[in-house]
């Protein structure tokens, strides 16, 4: 069982102010990260993950004011600096990085991870994404978002382009002759000529072949176009936790995908994003979670789900059929909202629900709140122990905590991993020199 931790939302949606937050040191202090970089690798965690969005959230009544004024998934800073603070630091823990195959340019990225890769010593994963956003996209001068399918048709090209440049320079190439002052064999560098649908690129690219010469790819679609580009590149999948009939879907499809592109499904593993509340006490973690629940007042979670969902909800009626809201915001966004989904497959699409309804229920579905593991170590260890052998024993978690930082994580590293430790169960700490060799299934 191979672990990370989400740091991409940990000073957003009031985690910033909760009690167990640093004194003395606020986002974007970079020692809060350095400070967590050390705890989490002495707890074994394998790496620390940063998701990434550009946009503001300006979906709930046409303004960014409710996100800006109570932070909810803004400010979001580029992490690159900071993973290269925290590898300062550390030996072996991994850093996953986030950029969008949607609206950057695959030169700059590949050029950039190449770059990390040497700060870090071989510690870097890739993530990639087909942007979901409209508040993104209008940063980039995209009117609107690209059909989904045609995200993923990007993507595809954007990672052959980045692999190519990173072949571009042979892995030998370099030669350092002090001698002759020879620096390299011309012979094995060489330009990659790349002119596809989206992208013409020359090359080659002006850098040193890193320590990975190819950083570790992750990729998190589930949807069957999704996955069908996860088979096709990505070293490591990140799934949704939360839900094993959706898990168990999600493997089938992928191996399957994997087995159709010739690659053994037993070597792609899939880390499933899972929220932990973790306390000395079942009590304690439940005090833990009301806490959270506090913060979220009608227009933070309005906010926060019309963002997500790409739907502003300040249009509903007073009362409305769940299926007719799934509907609108198909026609909107081509695809529906986690919240909508849900409450679909627990109450059914002919639920007729009020607008007071709707967000009472996504109070508590607000950031994952709903299918989050709260208990004590051993608690939340039994649930983690079940869903790992029920969904293949292939990958691991990506937990992500809603409390303050350093704390909640904190908790994960002091009570929950030395439990799991202890079961035996935990993969073996940093066996390799490089990302792709520790967290290989």
């Amino acid at each position: 069982m191979h672990t990370a931790f989400d740091l991409s939302f940990t000073h957003t949606e009031g985690a910033w102010a909760r009690q167990g937050s640093w004194v003395g040191l606020d986002f974007p202090d970079v020692r809060m990260f350095m400070e967590l970089a050390r705890t989490a690798e002495r707890a074994g965690v394998g790496m620390l993950f940063f998701g990434d969005g550009s946009g503001v959230p300006s979906t709930w009544r046409g303004s960014i004011a409710p996100a800006v004024e109570w932070g909810i998934q803004w400010p979001r800073h580029d992490m690159a600096p900071v993973i290269a603070a925290m590898s300062t630091v550390t030996d072996r823990i991994g850093f996953g990085l986030t950029y969008s195959s949607t609206f950057m340019h695959p030169f700059y990225v590949a050029r950039l991870l190449n770059s990390l890769d040497h700060v870090t010593d071989g510690r870097v994963a890739f993530n990639v994404v087909a942007s979901t956003r409209g508040a993104d996209a209008a940063n980039y001068g995209f009117a609107e978002l690209m059909d989904h399918d045609l995200r993923y048709e990007r993507m595809e090209e954007f990672i052959a382009v980045c692999r190519a440049l990173w072949d571009s320079v042979a892995p030998d190439a370099i030669v350092r002759d002090r001698t002759t002052g020879r620096f390299a064999d011309p012979s094995k560098v060489h330009p990659i000529d790349h002119r596809g649908r989206f992208f013409t690129v020359k090359g080659p690219l002006a850098s040193v072949p890193s320590p990975q010469y190819h950083p570790l790819i992750v990729q998190a679609g589930n949807s069957p176009r999704g996955i069908a580009a996860s088979a096709r590149f990505a070293d490591l999948i990140f799934g949704f936790g939360g839900n094993v009939t959706s898990q168990q879907r999600h493997r089938k499809l992928l191996d399957e995908a994997l087995l159709a592109e010739g690659r053994d499904p037993a070597h792609v593993g899939i880390l499933w994003a899972t929220q932990v509340i973790v306390g000395r006490t079942t009590a304690e973690a439940r005090e833990r979670f009301d806490s959270v629940l506090e913060f979220w007042n009608e227009e933070a979670i309005a906010t926060y789900l019309s963002h997500n969902a790409g739907y502003d909800f300040s249009t509903l009626p007073e009362n409305f059929r769940l299926a007719e809201l799934r509907d609108e915001i198909v026609a909107v966004n081509a695809s529906p909202a986690g919240l909508v989904g849900s409450l679909i497959a627990e109450f059914g699409e002919e639920r007729t629900m009020s607008r007071d309804e709707f967000f009472t229920h996504g109070r508590t579905r607000a950031v994952g709140l709903d299918h989050s593991l709260v208990g004590d170590a051993a608690t939340v260890a039994d649930a983690l122990e079940e869903n790992f052998a029920a969904t293949g024993s292939r990958g691991g978690y990506m937990f992500s905590c809603p409390l303050a930082m350093p704390s909640g994580f904190g908790g994960i590293s002091e009570l929950l991993l030395p439990e799991l430790r202890r079961r035996g169960v935990l993969a073996s700490q940093s066996p390799g020199a490089t990302l792709r060799e520790n967290l290989a299934v």
